[in-house]
């Protein structure tokens, strides 16, 4: 089950989480200290960096399945981090906004080409779907380690190095699992696809380069003009639904289906992650400006390391799922996927709530404890662990081959909207520089907030589970159609 190839592609995740997560941690500080930006177009950009990078995997699957194969789009896309960190150390250095904008730009893009190409090229690393399908959580664990060290030590480590050299670590990160793809460089491409094993033609190297730098002046511009940039997302979103849509109409009936099971989850997936999003943005308003003290008394946390509270438990809540549903599996209990996110949306009801419950029973001096954050956070940690690891081991498993880097790439516009839906949703509790947080302010304006968002969780899970049914019977009939298929063609 485990191999050099699969325990290197996984060092290499980790090396992103830390040196990703490690950058947006201390974006909000950076840009409403550093650029001196508002709360509100600080929360869209931090927002953005968060959701624009999934986005931007319907160029990378693109790319991967056309032009360079996974092999090459994972190796550039580390590549691609390094230079965009390099950007922003220059950025912090001279406090030049445009160069700032630019390295997260590129770190965005970069994303968005290791989006797709990570879980395929991961896959084939193993000898089974089966393996991978249970292994696949314990990698989202292992990019969790890395992402809990960025989160929890960057705030520290920036009070010692700086902006610059917080960012100049993440380059140095990146550039060893770029290093670590050249490493394996043949076994790797030996277990990839044909476009993989080819060498790339001068058109396509030259396509790729156009793509490229039509994307980056376009996430450039996004992030330079978000009120206006939120709009291209939207726009983006619905052109590759529609396109596979338009993949679904061309395709037989039995695929047809299975397709149609991929949009439902997709649609799951964007309203799951419009929570997940909260975490950069009014989770992390909150608790910059309510949170204080020690976690449990003893262990330092800086306000806006608070998410870091998030990958700790993912990195729990991997193996525990996996354990807890290979056991049900043993004892005859198949639960769909569908129906799992509805459990998702359950964990989801419980961390709003409790949070809702600690923004309007706080008192005058208007602090929140960490602890209040710990429990919050390990409710939404497992339900992110369901669908964010899930989900794309359900789409690979129903896609046609020939266009699954492309319906992976659905799973990330799924993020990218839910990211940009999430920080335009948050902004209406954004303050103007200089205001008050009162404990009436709070009460009022964080508590309806977070009520209301606790009350849509539990009509999700109705939904969830409603689309569970659906996608049962959509599944059974693609396979019925298939049955017949077969006897037709064995009968002539």
């Amino acid at each position: 089950m485990w191999n050099r190839l699969n325990k290197s592609m996984m060092f290499c995740q980790m090396m992103f989480g830390l040196s990703f997560y490690g950058v947006m941690v201390t974006l909000t500080r950076f840009f409403l200290e550093k650029l001196h930006y508002s709360e509100a177009d600080t929360m869209m950009v931090v927002g953005a960096f968060s959701s624009i990078g999934p986005l931007f995997a319907i160029a990378g699957g693109f790319i991967s399945d056309k032009f360079l194969g996974a092999k090459r789009s994972l190796t550039l896309a580390y590549i691609s981090f390094a230079s965009g960190y390099a950007l922003l150390v220059l950025g912090a250095s001279a406090v030049n906004v445009p160069m700032s904008l630019l390295g997260i730009a590129l770190a965005s893009y970069a994303r968005g080409l290791m989006s797709p190409s990570y879980p395929t090229l991961y896959r084939r690393t193993f000898k089974s779907q089966e393996d991978f399908e249970n292994c696949y959580p314990i990698n989202y664990s292992v990019n969790n380690v890395g992402a809990l060290l960025g989160q929890y030590l960057y705030p520290m480590f920036v009070l010692v190095i700086g902006f610059n050299g917080g960012f100049a670590l993440s380059g140095v990160m990146a550039g060893l699992a770029a290093a670590a793809l050249f490493i394996f460089h043949k076994p790797m491409v030996e277990i990839g696809e044909e476009i993989d094993k080819k060498p790339v033609s001068a058109k396509n190297i030259g396509i790729f380069l156009v793509l490229s730098v039509a994307m980056l002046g376009m996430v450039f511009f996004m992030f330079s003009d978000m009120e206006t940039g939120q709009y291209v997302v939207y726009a983006i979103g619905a052109a590759a639904v529609l396109y596979f849509i338009t993949l679904m109409m061309k395709s037989s009936k039995a695929e047809s289906l299975r397709m149609g099971t991929i949009l439902i989850m997709t649609v799951l997936t964007t309203a799951f992650f419009v929570y997940y999003g909260q975490m950069m943005t009014s989770m992390t308003l909150v608790s910059i400006n309510t949170m204080r003290g020690d976690l449990f008394g003893f262990i330092p946390l800086a306000p806006e390391a608070s998410m870091a509270l998030n990958p700790l438990w993912c990195i729990v809540a991997g193996p525990a799922l996996t354990t807890l549903f290979t056991m049900l599996e043993k004892r005859g209990i198949n639960l769909s996927t569908a129906t799992k996110i509805a459990g998702s949306f359950v964990l989801t009801a419980a961390a709003f709530g409790i949070l809702t419950m600690a923004v309007r029973g706080i008192g005058t001096d208007v602090v929140i404890r960490p602890q209040v954050f710990f429990w919050i956070h390990a409710f939404l940690a497992f339900g992110e662990v369901i669908v964010g690891s899930l989900v794309v081991a359900f789409i690979l498993s129903v896609t046609p081959k020939h266009i699954e880097g492309f319906s992976v790439s659905l799973f990330s516009v799924a993020m990218a909207l839910s990211g940009i839906i999430g920080a335009v949703i948050s902004g209406s509790i954004a303050v103007e520089k200089g205001q008050e947080i009162t404990q009436q302010f709070v009460q009022t304006v964080y508590g309806d907030y977070f009520f209301v968002l606790s009350a849509a969780a539990v009509v999700m899970v109705g939904v969830a589970l409603a689309s569970s049914a659906i996608i049962r019977k959509m599944l059974a009939k693609a396979d019925a159609l298939d049955k017949t298929e077969g006897l037709v063609a064995e009968t002539a």
